[in-house]
């Protein structure tokens, strides 16, 4: 697994304001000088320096925040440069940044790939043009089927960014989504909840009345459901919630935020694969459970929750527990030796 080191760039190269967005109180970095190429250089070095022994699996420079290639192209350059040297000795492996599905078109895929970037991820959100208009993303599900093809085509690795609980979602256009994200074969995905943000349009709406943030337990359900569906067609979910820290607690006004959402969706499905076991086992009938030796953790839930649930259905004298380090994570079979 490459060691990723991260450039944050909040909001340059968007020209809209999306109704969850207020991403320099959620990076720390309001009011703040535009990054410099001597700047990048500098984090570059303050990472490697600080994190030795862990890059066995490469290095990967990652410009978060904004839409990259929504900026100057000179603007670009001057940060994509300050990685080149790194590059260049072999200390970096590769640039990925994130940016707009409407900002990708075949020149910009060219001149990213000859700066040394491989990876691009999108901010899709949503594939419900309903709810794209809702939140004023000023893009169309069309043009994020259309950057993917792009990418692929220029050989690129593409991931795709989903939020969960924007106004004017349903289960039903959630699910659409989901569908339509798998459908596109990204190399990996994204999930985050739609949180309320101090100074945000969405604060706004929920002043008003206009909008009503998911529960945190709803939120972890659906998010359960999106991964089992990407994981069943070999889509990794390389990260589930909000980047916890004081910025973002100091300004988050409503929502489904927990520091540990990722653990919790985790759990769920733990609980989620544990249920669907037990249903196809006669009751009485003695069953041994194994799970990876890594989720002993995700099985009980976060404060023993899943435990709790277990309890509550009947179920948790049905069966014993082993743990195998062989076992793929998050997986729970039947051990056939009683």
């Amino acid at each position: 697994m490459a060691f990723v080191i991260p450039v944050f760039i909040p909001h340059q190269g968007c020209p809209h304001t999306c109704v969850f967005c207020n991403q320099h109180t959620i990076t720390g970095t309001a009011g703040t000088a535009p990054v410099t190429p001597e700047g990048v250089r500098a984090v570059i070095e303050q990472w490697l320096a600080r994190s030795p022994g862990r890059a066995a699996g490469g290095v990967q420079v990652a410009f978060y925040g904004g839409s990259f290639t929504g900026l100057p192209q000179s603007r670009q350059c001057e940060l994509l440069d300050g990685v080149v040297p790194f590059l260049e000795s072999g200390r970096v492996r590769e640039i990925r940044l994130s940016t707009r599905p409407d900002y990708v078109d075949g020149p910009t895929i060219d001149f990213l790939r000859r700066r040394g970037v491989t990876v691009v991820e999108l901010g899709v959100q949503s594939m419900d043009q309903t709810v794209l208009d809702a939140c004023g993303r000023g893009h169309t599900c069309g043009q994020a089927v259309e950057a993917v093809r792009l990418l692929r085509r220029g050989a690129m690795q593409v991931g795709l960014q989903l939020m969960i609980g924007l106004p004017r979602e349903t289960t039903a256009s959630l699910l659409r989504t989901v569908r339509e994200a798998a459908r596109l074969r990204p190399d990996f995905v994204r999930i985050y909840p739609a949180l309320v943000l101090r100074g945000s349009e969405l604060a706004d709406m929920l002043a008003r009345g206009e909008y009503r943030p998911l529960s945190l337990g709803g939120t972890v359900v659906r998010a359960a459901r999106m991964k089992e569906y990407f994981d069943a067609r070999g889509i990794r979910v390389v990260r589930m919630g909000l980047q916890a820290g004081p910025e973002l607690e100091k300004w988050l006004v409503a929502g489904p935020y927990h520091p540990a959402f990722g653990e919790m969706v985790n759990a769920r499905i733990m609980l989620n694969r544990t249920r669907r076991i037990l249903r196809k086992v006669r009751e009485g009938e003695p069953v041994r459970l194994s799970i990876s030796s890594r989720d002993r953790s995700a099985f009980r839930g976060v404060r023993s929750a899943n435990i709790a649930r277990l309890r509550e259905l009947g179920l948790l004298d049905r069966f014993s527990l082993s743990a195998d380090a062989g076992q793929p994570r998050h997986t729970v079979r039947i051990v056939n030796d009683f």
